[in-house]
C-alpha cells in the first residue's frame, strides 16, 4: 500500500501525508502527538472518508477497524432501534452474538469466535448491558468477523482490564501472522513487539517513518513529558485562581449493606463504605465486575440507588432530594457521560454545561462563566474550535472538553471512570499529572477508576477492590492505608 500526497481537512483537524509505503510483510505501529491526526488517518483508511487530495493505491479490500469512534457509531444506531416505548420491558439493544453475525460471520463459526473475544458467557446480554471493556470485545468480534485483510486497531487496549489486555496481546501476535495489522496508541508500551515499523505524526502530518528498534530511542517522549509537565503546572494554576470555599458534611458518602442484584444475578452485596473529607479512593477490578455500577449508586444513575442506605453529601437517597442536589457538588467523566453526550452544541457550551450539569446547555451562562470557560478552551489548545460542534470533534478532543467539563465547576467530588480514553501522549501526562496535584492539594477528592498501573496516582492511597465470589457475584474489600475490610 502506498499514499502519495494525501491531504484531507475538517472543521476540527487537517492531515497531510507526501509519501508513505506499507509492505505487506510489514506490522505499523501510529502514534500522534495529537489525537485529531490519528483519528483522520483511521477514518480514511478504514473507508469513511475519502481524502480530499491524493491517492491511496493497493489499499487491501477487506480493511476491518477497531476504534472508539466506531464504537461510540455503533451504539448510535442501536439507540435509533431502541423499542422500550413499545415493549413491557427495557430493550438493552441487540444481543452480543447478533451483532457479531451481523457484521458477516458464518454460523458454523460463531462459538469459535465468541471464544476468541472472551464473549462466550456475554453472547445473549443486548449491546447497553455491557461494559466498556465488554462492549471493545465485541468491537473485536465483529472485525475478525469481516475477515480481514488488513486490521486497523486504534487504541485496542482501551477500557480492557489486565487480563484481557494480556489475551489480546497474544491473540495480535496470532493474527500478525494472517493479516496485516496497523496499530495506532499513546502508549509506548502497547506496540507489540511484531511491529517492524512506526508512523510519528505531529498536529497535522505524518512527520517521520522509523524501524521499531529506532523508535524504542526517539527523544519525542522526554520532549512531551516536559511539555505535560508545564502545561499541568498551568491547568493547576487555572483551578487555583477560581477555587471557592464550600462546607461539605463528612462523611462525603455513606453505604450501609448496600447490594446491587438483577434477576437471576447479584453484582454484589454487603458493601459498607465511607468516604471521609480529605480521602481520594481509586476503585479496582475485572472488566463487568459493577466498578461502573458503584460509581452509579453515588451519582444516583443507577435506580438501586433509592432501594439502598446510600447518604451522599448529607443527604439520604429517596428522602426528597432531587439528583440535580447531589451532582451540582460532583464532577464526573466515564465512557458513559461521553456515548450519552450525543447533542451537537459547539466546544464552548460543552464546558459552560459543566456548571449545569446538562448534557448541552439550556441556560444562559454568565459573563464570568463565559470567560472561564474560554480560558479552559485556551489551556487545551482548543481556542480556534470554540463554535466547532462537540460531534464534529475527534474521540480526543471530546474526552478532553469532558474533562474539562467537570472541573470547571471546583467540584467536592470528582469522579473519574477511565477518563484518559482516547488522550494521545501529551493530553493524557497533562490530566495525569494535573489530577494528582488536584488531588495532593485537595482542591476535590478523587473516585478514580483506571485499569492501567502506570496511571495509579501517587495522592490516592485508598482502595475498592472487586474479587469475584465462587458462588457468583464479586465480593468488595476496602483498604484505607494499610488496614483491609
Amino acid at each position: 500500500m502506498r499514499i502519495a500526497s494525501l491531504k484531507h481537512h475538517t472543521e476540527s483537524a487537517s492531515l497531510s501525508i507526501e509519501n508513505w509505503q506499507i509492505e505487506p510483510a510489514q506490522h505499523w505501529g501510529i502514534f500522534s502527538t495529537h489525537s485529531h491526526a490519528a483519528s483522520l488517518l483511521v477514518r480514511i483508511l478504514s473507508g469513511e472518508l475519502e481524502p480530499a487530495h491524493g491517492k491511496i493505491h493497493e489499499l487491501p479490500q477487506r480493511v476491518a477497524c477497531i476504534s472508539l469512534h466506531e464504537q461510540q457509531r455503533l451504539l448510535d444506531l442501536e439507540l435509533e432501534k431502541d423499542d422500550s416505548d413499545y415493549l413491557d420491558r427495557i430493550d438493552y439493544g441487540s444481543t452480543v452474538e447478533a451483532l457479531v453475525l451481523e457484521a458477516g460471520c458464518p454460523e458454523a463459526e460463531l462459538d469459535a469466535l465468541l471464544d476468541k473475544a472472551d464473549l462466550g458467557q456475554l453472547r445473549h446480554r443486548g449491546f447497553r448491558q455491557l461494559s466498556t471493556g465488554e462492549t471493545r470485545r465485541v468491537m473485536l468480534a465483529r472485525a475478525l468477523a469481516a475477515a480481514p485483510e488488513l486490521l486497523i486497531l486504534d487504541e485496542p487496549y482501551a477500557g480492557l482490564d489486565l487480563a484481557h489486555r494480556k489475551a489480546l496481546s497474544l491473540l495480535l501476535e496470532e493474527l500478525s501472522e494472517q493479516m496485516q495489522l496497523l496499530i495506532v496508541t499513546s502508549r509506548e508500551d502497547e506496540l507489540p513487539p511484531f511491529i517492524t515499523h512506526v508512523a510519528l505524526f505531529d498536529e497535522q502530518q505524518l512527520s517521520q517513518t522509523l524501524t521499531h528498534e529506532a523508535w524504542l530511542t526517539h527523544p519525542v517522549m522526554a520532549q512531551m513529558k516536559a511539555l505535560s509537565e508545564q502545561k499541568s503546572d498551568a491547568m493547576l494554576a487555572l483551578v487555583q485562581a477560581h477555587q471557592t470555599a464550600h462546607d461539605y458534611p463528612n462523611p462525603l458518602v455513606e453505604m450501609h449493606d448496600v447490594k446491587v442484584e438483577y434477576v437471576g444475578a447479584t453484582i454484589f452485596t454487603g458493601v459498607n463504605w465511607q468516604i471521609e473529607q480529605g480521602q481520594h479512593w481509586q476503585v479496582r477490578g475485572p472488566n463487568g465486575c459493577g466498578k461502573s455500577t458503584l460509581l452509579g449508586l453515588i451519582l444516583g444513575d443507577h435506580p438501586q440507588c433509592y432501594s439502598n442506605d446510600i447518604r451522599v453529601l448529607g443527604m439520604k437517597r429517596g428522602s426528597g432530594e432531587t439528583i440535580w442536589d447531589v451532582k451540582k457538588h460532583i464532577g464526573v467523566v466515564s465512557s458513559a457521560l461521553h456515548l450519552q453526550y450525543r447533542v451537537s452544541c459547539p466546544a464552548l457550551d460543552v464546558l459552560l454545561s459543566g456548571f449545569y450539569d446538562s448534557i448541552g446547555l439550556y441556560q444562559q451562562p454568565s459573563q464570568r462563566e463565559i470567560q472561564l470557560a474560554r480560558e479552559w478552551l485556551s489551556l487545551l489548545e482548543m481556542t480556534a474550535l470554540e463554535k466547532v460542534s462537540f460531534r464534529e470533534l475527534d474521540y480526543g478532543q471530546q474526552r478532553l472538553l469532558l474533562i474539562g467539563r467537570a472541573l470547571i465547576k471546583q467540584p467536592a467530588l470528582l469522579i473519574l471512570d477511565e477518563p484518559y480514553q482516547g488522550l494521545d501522549f501529551l493530553s493524557r501526562k497533562l490530566v495525569f499529572r494535573a489530577l494528582n496535584r488536584i488531588a495532593s492539594t485537595g482542591l476535590s477528592q478523587l473516585l478514580y477508576v483506571t485499569h492501567h498501573e502506570e496511571d495509579t496516582l501517587d495522592a490516592i492511597q485508598n482502595f475498592v477492590d472487586f474479587e469475584a465470589e465462587p458462588s457468583g457475584g464479586y465480593r468488595v474489600h476496602l483498604q484505607t492505608s494499610s488496614t483491609v475490610i
